[in-house]
């Protein structure tokens, strides 16, 4: 009995040990691990590489070119913000705010996301006036009052602007940033040059204002009749004093002019009126031709009048 009792345990034992021998040789399943989330990448700042112009005036529009400028960015020149368009990431366009004064700036862009692109120098340039026109560009020699106003017309203008007539700085009145008008000093006949600048030293292109000096009849009339002469009217524009009148080829009154048998006479009243002094050989009507020359050579249309 004791022999049979020692080998149960015996075998017992062995029984045991291949159990522990298959359990060790048995593969271990191994729990799979979560690997620990990625971080993403920070995405890098705007990167400016070109800017056109890298010199504007105010209105101008500016064109960024680089990488990195997301859906949404703002350009910033100093302080301000000026609200953007982006295209593709790599271009961003804006307009130079007309209130920024000339100067150098600091231009850089800001993402949506708050990332800032490093700043570049940028500078706005002050604001150039362009003439366009003046109204009217032909202002006769003799006009006076409110006929020797003139409109000068363009782009850009301001209060502080200054009409230039022929090199020097006319009194003017600013009407907006498209029109200053001023009046026209006496002056030569002629071509003149009117420009329009913004100071410090901004000028537009200059115009050409002509001074008409060319006599011209827009009317002759019998005035005044006495015994033996009468006074034939002439009005026009632009006489001189030392105007002449031509009657047939005959030149009366002027520099140089002879009186007809020391009676015709020519009596300058103003630069649109003058008086002819015509003693007739009959009073019966006839046909002459009279035409006015200005000292400078300058000659009126030639007239047909039916008068004695």
């Amino acid at each position: 009995m004791k022999i049979i009792t020692t080998v149960l345990i015996m075998i017992a034992f062995c029984y045991a040990g291949q159990v522990d021998v298959s359990a060790a040789e048995r593969p271990q399943r191994v729990k799979k691990q979560t690997a620990p989330a990625a971080t993403p990448a920070p995405v890098a700042a705007p990167a400016i590489l070109s800017i056109i112009p890298a010199q504007a005036e105010p209105g101008s529009k500016v064109m960024v070119f680089g990488s990195g400028f997301g859906t949404q960015a703002s350009a910033y020149l100093g302080s301000v913000e000026i609200p953007s368009r982006v295209a593709d990431g790599r271009q961003l366009e804006f307009t130079i705010p007309p209130q920024l004064d000339p100067g150098l700036y600091a231009l850089y862009l800001k993402r949506s996301d708050g990332a800032v692109s490093r700043p570049y120098n940028f500078s706005i340039l002050p604001l150039r006036p362009v003439l366009n026109g003046l109204v009217p560009d032909v202002i006769n020699s003799c006009a006076q009052g409110a006929d020797r106003e003139v409109t000068a017309r363009g782009q850009n203008f301001l209060e502080k602007s200054q009409l230039v007539f022929d090199g020097s700085v006319l009194k003017s009145g600013f009407i907006s940033s498209e029109a200053i008008s001023f009046a026209v000093p006496q002056v030569t006949g002629g071509l003149h040059q009117v420009v329009v600048r913004n100071p410090p030293d901004n000028s537009t292109v200059a115009l050409g204002l002509m001074i008409e000096t060319k006599p011209e009849i827009t009317q002759v009339m019998i005035g005044s009749r006495y015994v033996n002469y009468y006074e034939l009217i002439i009005l026009g524009k632009n006489f001189q004093q030392n105007s002449s009148v031509y009657v047939d080829g005959q030149k009366i009154g002027g520099q140089g002019g002879q009186d007809l048998a020391e009676r015709e006479k020519l009596i300058y009243i103003d630069c649109t009126k003058l008086v002819y002094q015509r003693h007739p050989f009959s009073p019966v009507d006839k046909d002459f031709r009279i035409m006015i020359m200005n000292p400078g050579g300058e000659a009126s249309q030639a007239i047909n009048v039916t008068a004695p």
